[in-house]
C-alpha cells in the first residue's frame, strides 16, 4: 500500500482526470443519443403529419386529373359532332368556334398534366412518410438492375424518340442473390437511370455531334458487401451542392421536371431499409457516378 503523500496525490488526480473524460465521454454519447431520439421523434411527427396532408390532397387530386381527362374526351367529341355544322357558318364564326374549341381542349390538357404532376409528388411524399413496404427477400442483383436498365431506356425513348446512349455494363456473376426489398431497390435504380438518362440528354441537345452519351454499370462482389455503380458522362452535378442531393425537394431540374424527392428516397431505401450506403462522384461538365453498397 502506497503511504507517499505526493503519489497518494498525484493517483487520485489522475483518478479523477480518468473520471472526469469518462464522464465527459458517457455525457457526449448521452447527449447524441437525444439528439437521436429528438431528431427520430421530429422526422416521425412530421412523416405522420406529412402522410395525412398527402392523403387529404389525393382525393380531390383525383377528381381535377379524372374529370380533366373526361372533359377532354367530351371536347374531342364536340368538335367531331360540330365538324359538320360548323361547315355551315361563316368563315368568321367557324373560325372563332374552333379557336374556342382548341383552347379548351389546351388548358383541359395543361390541367391534367400538372394534375399527374401533383400526383407524383404525392406519391413521392407518402413513400417518403412510410417505413419498408414489403419484405427481404434473395433478390438477383444483376437481374433486377439489368431489367430496370431496359424499363428506363425505354420508357426515355417514349419521351423522346431521339434519345440513345451507349450502355457498357460489366456484372460480376459471383455477386448472386443478396436479402432485398427488390420493389424498392429497382425504385433506387430507376431514378437514378433516369436522372443519368436525362442528364446525358440535356448535354446531348447542348453539344450535338460533337458528344456521345454513355452509361457505365458495373457489380462488384466485395468481401462483406456488393457494390454497384452507376457512371454517365452527363451534364454531372456543380461541387456546390453536391451535400444537398439527398435532400429532401432538392432538384436541379427546370420547374415541372422534378420533384426532388428521388434521391432522398433511394437514400432512405438504402440506408435505412438495406442497411448499406449510397454516395456520389462528380465533376461539373464531365460525369456524375453514384456508388450503392448492399451487406450480404
Amino acid at each position: 500500500m502506497n503511504t507517499n503523500p505526493d503519489e497518494i496525490c498525484k493517483e487520485l488526480i489522475q483518478r479523477s482526470e480518468n473520471l472526469k473524460a469518462e464522464l465527459d465521454s458517457a455525457n457526449n454519447k448521452l447527449q447524441q443519443i437525444q439528439i437521436q431520439l429528438l431528431e427520430s421523434e421530429k422526422m416521425a411527427t412530421l412523416g405522420q403529419l406529412t402522410a395525412g396532408i398527402a392523403h387529404e390532397i389525393k382525393n380531390p387530386l383525383n377528381f381535377i386529373t379524372n374529370f380533366s381527362e373526361l372533359s377532354i374526351e367530351l371536347v374531342e367529341e364536340l368538335t367531331n359532332e360540330l365538324a359538320d355544322h360548323i361547315s355551315t357558318l361563316d368563315d368568321k364564326d367557324s373560325g372563332y368556334l374552333k379557336a374556342i374549341l382548341s383552347d379548351l381542349k389546351e388548358n383541359l390538357n395543361k390541367i391534367f398534366e400538372h394534375g399527374k404532376r401533383a400526383d407524383s409528388i404525392i406519391k413521392g411524399m407518402l413513400l417518403h412518410s412510410r417505413g419498408t413496404s414489403g419484405e427481404p427477400i434473395p433478390t438477383d442483383i444483376n437481374a433486377l438492375l439489368s431489367e430496370y436498365i431496359n424499363l428506363a431506356f425505354h420508357g426515355m425513348r417514349a419521351t423522346d424518340n431521339s434519345f440513345n446512349i451507349k450502355i457498357e455494363s460489366d456484372y460480376d456473376r459471383s455477386v448472386g442473390s443478396l436479402m432485398a426489398i427488390p420493389q424498392d431497390l429497382s425504385r433506387v435504380f430507376l431514378n437514378l437511370l433516369n436522372n443519368a438518362f436525362y442528364s446525358t440528354n440535356e448535354k446531348k441537345k447542348e453539344f450535338k455531334d460533337e458528344y456521345s452519351p454513355v452509361l457505365q454499370v458495373t457489380t462488384k462482389n466485395r468481401d462483406t458487401f456488393a457494390e454497384i455503380r452507376l457512371r454517365d458522362n452527363g451534364k454531372g452535378i456543380p461541387r456546390h451542392i453536391m451535400e444537398k442531393i439527398f435532400n429532401a425537394f432538392f432538384t436541379t431540374k427546370p420547374a415541372g421536371s422534378g420533384t426532388g424527392l428521388g434521391l432522398s428516397i433511394s437514400h432512405d431505401i438504402i440506408v435505412r431499409e438495406h442497411k448499406g450506403t449510397i454516395s456520389v462522384d462528380s465533376m461539373e461538365g464531365e460525369f456524375a457516378e453514384f456508388i450503392i453498397t448492399l451487406p450480404k
